[in-house]
């Protein structure tokens, strides 16, 4: 019996919340670290399939990605501004890496009894694009989020930990769908377009759910932030 996406969207967007604050228990700020460095590669591999979710066409991964948003949100929270941005740029520097190692793994003649190489080669021949555009938003959106996030924390003395953590994820979020979007499956004409985008009208649909998804993600997560600020405690004992 199949499950229906949407079931297991929801499901997947729980457990992924609780995920995040189980390796923060566990872990600490360094958990935390770690989850957005695996979420950044892993919804870069995930943006790449189409999915129809509560009756439109939209791409995987939004789910991983808002979890970074979480992730940093919850560093700034919790352990500063420095932590949250260290946690960025780590993000930044593991796609990057996970780029040049694929890249050279394709330039490897595959044994005759390979039957893999045809298969990577149609998953990572596009993974250039996508991850450039990924890596441009990302490093914007994510930097903007920080700042901001920081911002209404100063402007409401500490206060409304639910209007720092959505207003600023909201505003990251518009900019990041954007740029990725464009960026990343918009048709040009030196490297063409990405089967399955070739139609504008697909293009604009996806970045219109994309964003509207990723707000419900945001919107999702704001009782777990309460959640996790309560396990400062816990992960201030493991960073020792």
């Amino acid at each position: 019996m199949s499950v229906p996406n949407e079931l297991l969207w929801l499901g997947f967007l729980l457990l992924d919340l609780l995920l995040v604050l189980l390796v923060y228990r566990l872990f600490g700020k360094v958990g935390l670290i770690a989850y957005v460095v695996l979420s950044i590669i892993t919804c870069n591999l995930q943006v790449l399939k189409l999915v129809n979710l509560f009756g439109v066409t939209t791409t995987l991964g939004n789910i991983l990605y808002g979890s970074i948003f979480f992730s940093t949100d919850l560093l700034s929270e919790n352990h500063g501004k420095q932590e949250a941005q260290r946690a960025v740029w780590l993000g930044f520097t593991a796609i990057v890496l996970m780029t040049v190692f694929m890249q050279l793994a394709l330039l490897f003649k595959p044994a005759p009894a390979d039957q893999m190489q045809p298969h990577m080669q149609m998953l990572f021949s596009f993974l250039p694009r996508v991850v450039t555009a990924s890596l441009i938003a990302y490093l914007l959106s994510q930097l903007h989020d920080v700042w901001a996030f920081h911002w209404w924390r100063k402007r409401t003395g500490g206060r409304h930990l639910w209007l720092r953590n959505n207003a600023s994820t909201w505003v990251s979020q518009l900019l990041d769908s954007t740029l990725f979007v464009m960026l990343a499956f918009a048709p040009l004409p030196v490297v063409g377009s990405v089967p399955g985008f070739e139609s504008w009208d697909v293009i604009l649909s996806v970045w219109v759910t994309t964003y509207l998804i990723k707000l419900a993600v945001a919107i999702v997560d704001t009782p777990f932030m309460y959640w996790g600020r309560g396990l400062a405690k816990y992960a201030a004992a493991v960073d020792g």
